[in-house]
C-alpha cells in the first residue's frame, strides 16, 4: 500500500510542478502522463480528470501551508500574525512551485473561478482574516477590508518569491542571496507597519 501511496504523491509533485510553471489550462493529462513515464489512461485511472488531479494538487499545498504555518494560538494578535507571516514567507521561499502555483490559482483563473465548487485556499483565507480582525488596529474592520490588508501581505511575499529567476539574473545570485536574508526583516516591518495603521 505505502508503494501506492508513493506513486499518488509522485504523481501530484510532478503535476504541481507542470501546473506551476504552465499553468491549469497550459498543461494537459497527456503532458503530465509523459513526465511520469505512464499512459494517459493510467494517469486517468488514478485520479479521473485533470480536475481531480488539480484539486488534490490544491489540496496537498493547502495542507502543506497550513502544517508549516501553524503558530502559538496564545498571546498576543500581533505577534501571532507577525509569526504567521514569518513561517509562510519562509515556507513560501522554501517551496518556490507550491507559491507559483498559488499564485496562478489567485491571480490566473478567471474561467476556472466561475466553475469552481470547492476551494482548498478558502478555510487558509477564512482564518487569516480572523487573524487580521483579531489585531488591536483592525479590530472593527469588516471582513472585506480585512482581507485587503491580509493580502496585501500575502502578495509581498508571494510577488518576492516568484521574482527570484528575474531578480537572480538582473542583480546576480549573491545579490539575491543577500536579499533574501534581508527579507525576513524587512517583512516583519511591513506586517508592523500596516497592522499600526
Amino acid at each position: 500500500m505505502k508503494e501506492r501511496s508513493d506513486t499518488k504523491k509522485q504523481m501530484v509533485d510532478i503535476a504541481a510542478r507542470l501546473f506551476a510553471d504552465r499553468g491549469f489550462y497550459g498543461v494537459s493529462i497527456a503532458n503530465i502522463a509523459d513526465e511520469l513515464n505512464l499512459t494517459k489512461q493510467a494517469l486517468i485511472h488514478h485520479f479521473g480528470t485533470k480536475e481531480k488531479l488539480y484539486g488534490k494538487v490544491l489540496e496537498t499545498i493547502a495542507t502543506r501551508v497550513a502544517q508549516h504555518t501553524t503558530t502559538v494560538q496564545d498571546g498576543d494578535p500581533q505577534d501571532r500574525l507577525e509569526a504567521f507571516f514569518e513561517a509562510f514567507a519562509a515556507y513560501a521561499i522554501s517551496h518556490p512551485n507550491d507559491t507559483r502555483l498559488l499564485m496562478r490559482e489567485l491571480l490566473d483563473n478567471k474561467r476556472r473561478a466561475e466553475e469552481a465548487a470547492h476551494w482548498c485556499l478558502e478555510p487558509f483565507l477564512r482564518n487569516l482574516v480572523l487573524m487580521v480582525q483579531a489585531t488591536p488596529r483592525w479590530h472593527n474592520a469588516p471582513e472585506p477590508q480585512a482581507l485587503a490588508v491580509a493580502y496585501q501581505l500575502l502578495g509581498a511575499v508571494k510577488y518576492f518569491v516568484v521574482s527570484e529567476p528575474t531578480l537572480s539574473r538582473l542583480f546576480g545570485v549573491a545579490q539575491f542571496a543577500e536579499m533574501q536574508d534581508i527579507y525576513p526583516g524587512e517583512l516583519r516591518r511591513t506586517v508592523r507597519a500596516l497592522l499600526a495603521g
